[in-house]
């Protein structure tokens, strides 16, 4: 299922299970507002910043992100992408395939980069994206925006803005896209 969060397949392959929606359509459309609004509140407004998707389940909520604050704001926010496939510590211990391309519309430094993901986990993504990012310029601030974080940290990283906090297990997987906000396990 497309936005379902990275984890290893088992040896024989795997299927994402839904089990339960947790957030539909319209809650992912409120909740993407509240957060554009706390972006532009906490930054004073669009100056100097660019939004930036994590390849591949950040970039649509980034997109959609900057649209809201662009509308709000009344002026165009800059969203790129960022692909962090060679940047990961797990790259020996799953098949390397790179997701897609980064492609960041503006020069980053002295801008305020909000990096936008679809699920928070263990934190590891976001600290192979702040690698990647630093390969791209030097960013005054750097600010992360998901739309689930579901605990079970192993890094010291905390989310600045947050759709929905959703206690899970370790065992459970998160699958977010535009349909909305499901949990559910993988199946042989």
């Amino acid at each position: 299922m497309p936005g379902t969060e990275r984890v290893a397949a088992p040896p024989d392959g795997g299927a994402f299970v839904p089990r339960t929606t947790v957030m539909e359509p319209a809650d992912l459309q409120r909740a993407a507002w509240r957060m554009a609004h706390e972006i532009l509140e906490r930054n004073r407004g669009t100056g100097g910043l660019v939004v930036i998707g994590l390849q591949k389940g950040g970039v649509w909520v980034a997109e959609r992100l900057a649209g809201i604050v662009a509308e709000v704001a009344g002026e165009p926010v800059p969203c790129g992408t960022l692909d962090v496939t060679l940047y990961r510590d797990d790259i020996g211990l799953r098949p390397v395939l790179a997701e897609a391309a980064t492609e960041i519309p503006v020069d980053l430094e002295g801008r305020t980069v909000v990096l936008v993901d679809d699920v928070l986990y263990t934190g590891r993504t976001v600290r192979a994206a702040l690698n990647a990012l630093a390969d791209h310029g030097r960013a005054r601030a750097v600010q992360l925006a998901v739309v689930v974080d579901r605990g079970h940290r192993e890094l010291p990283i905390r989310p600045d803005y947050v759709g929905k906090n959703l206690p899970t297990r370790r065992h459970e997987l998160v699958a977010v896209n535009e349909g909305g906000v499901v949990i559910g396990d993988m199946a042989p």
